[in-house]
């Protein structure tokens, strides 16, 4: 099955639910700012100002130009449209293989970034071959998010299966659903349903840590 593809549309749908002025997780924008950053990294030159270096202002400049532009419910559902037909023609992302790669993760992350922005939310149920799918990226990625972690991180699921994310001479254990944890390794912490186990100094000096993105 292509998750990515059935993720693009929960995000879609997340996000036409919401509304344009809806807040999100992402600090300092709406649910119209976070639909412009998904259409211009996949149909625009500015996308390689969103890692940063020289084309990092223009990227801004455009993205608050295209929020602006869909402040009304039908310019916002019109943008939402836009990314969920896809990527554009040129783009590497249309190859299936590039697609899930790049954006399972992501696009869960972001539909979790509308849905608990709001003041009532609970988890989604995720079907098990989607959470083991954002399980195996999750593992790929983990020593990178976690690379600047300031102790060792074990990662635990609620079916009790561990995995390491980082070595370290003391290790805390965080526990949670696969979409829990995924959401705490993309710093989204405060908003995460985890549990951790460890020394006290060391689950402390965790607590503190925001993993990088």
């Amino acid at each position: 099955m292509d998750f990515a593809l059935s993720s693009r549309d929960a995000l879609a749908e997340a996000l036409l639910a919401a509304g344009p002025s809806a807040p999100t997780l992402c600090e300092g924008w709406e649910a119209r700012h976070l639909a412009a950053h998904l259409v211009l990294r996949e149909h625009s030159v500015w996308a390689a100002g969103i890692v940063g270096g020289p084309l990092r202002a223009g990227m801004e400049r455009r993205l608050a130009s295209m929020a602006d532009a869909a402040s009304s419910p039908a310019d916002f559902a019109a943008l939402v449209a836009t990314f969920r037909a896809g990527p554009g023609k040129l783009s590497p992302l249309r190859a299936a293989k590039v697609d899930a790669a790049a954006n399972l993760l992501e696009y869960f992350v972001h539909t979790e970034d509308v849905r608990r922005a709001r003041e009532q939310w609970a988890p989604r149920a995720l079907e098990g071959a989607y959470a083991a799918a954002l399980w195996g990226q999750l593992l790929q990625r983990s020593a990178v998010l976690l690379r600047k972690a300031p102790v060792g991180v074990i990662l635990v699921r609620p079916d009790g299966v561990r995995a390491r994310a980082r070595r370290g001479a003391d290790s805390v254990a965080i526990t949670g659903g696969i979409g829990e944890l995924v959401l705490y390794l993309h710093g989204r912490g405060e908003h995460a349903l985890v549990t951790f186990e460890g020394a006290p100094d060391a689950v402390e000096a965790l607590r503190a840590f925001r993993p990088t993105v």
